[in-house]
């Protein structure tokens, strides 16, 4: 399915547009800054002018495919496209778009998603030429630039990442996934190792209190051990 492309020179938020407007029916909506961008768990997703790529999609339900695998094959098919020969882009637990820098992973974008009656809204969010400044965070911000990445014109990396995701029934393997196996992990509800990344996209881990396996919604953030 081909989707029509909106273009916009602001908007509060891509995602809440599409849900604002469901008479649109399946399309996808680009825009030059958002306004109240938003991440997982409420977070904030700052968005400065002409940064980065701020892109929703109104799709068909993937059919088939586990709740917990979409969002993850969605953001490995859209790194595919912003790093077509492999060099950088991976996949943080859940759904994070990441790179390795200077030996520190970083995060460079991010998608949300939710089933709105018949339509799979998918929203991503990707620092191209700049990151925010966040110190505090356990996995700071980078862009594309940063990486060495090319960076082309926002409205053919949309065109090609919805043309991506209109096949989300395909396992096709990210360049790496982050945690490993052994990864010592702490999260605000406790601590363990990673055992592995389940099929259906859970993360199973070793706690204290025994094998735990992790949704997304189960928790409010992840990273590296002490």
């Amino acid at each position: 399915m081909e989707l029509p492309l909106i273009r916009l020179a602001e908007v509060d938020s891509t995602q809440a547009f599409l849900r604002r407007h469901p008479h649109l029916g399946f399309c996808a909506v680009l825009a030059d800054r958002q306004l109240q961008g938003r991440g997982r768990q409420g977070n904030r997703w700052e968005s400065a002018a002409g940064a980065g790529l701020w892109l929703s999609a109104a799709l068909p339900a993937a059919a088939g495919v586990a709740p917990g695998l979409v969002l993850q094959r969605a953001m490995i098919a859209a790194a595919q496209v912003l790093d077509p020969e492999g060099r950088a882009l991976g996949l943080k637990w859940p759904n994070d778009l990441v790179a390795w820098k200077a030996g520190r992973l970083m995060k460079v974008g991010g998608i949300l998603g939710e089933q709105v009656g018949p339509r799979l809204i998918l929203g991503l969010g990707v620092n191209l030429s700049s990151a925010p400044d966040l110190p505090d965070r356990a996995i700071p911000p980078a862009c594309l630039a940063e990486l060495g990445l090319p960076i082309p014109a926002t409205t053919n990396l949309a065109v090609h990442i919805i043309k991506a995701w209109s096949c989300l029934t395909q396992d096709v393997q990210p360049l790496f996934r982050w945690p490993e196996t052994g990864t010592s992990l702490r999260w605000e509800e406790g601590q363990g190792t990673c055992l592995d990344w389940e099929p259906d996209g859970r993360l199973k881990v070793a706690t204290a209190h025994g094998v735990q396996r992790l949704s997304a919604g189960d928790i409010s953030g992840i990273g590296q051990g002490a």
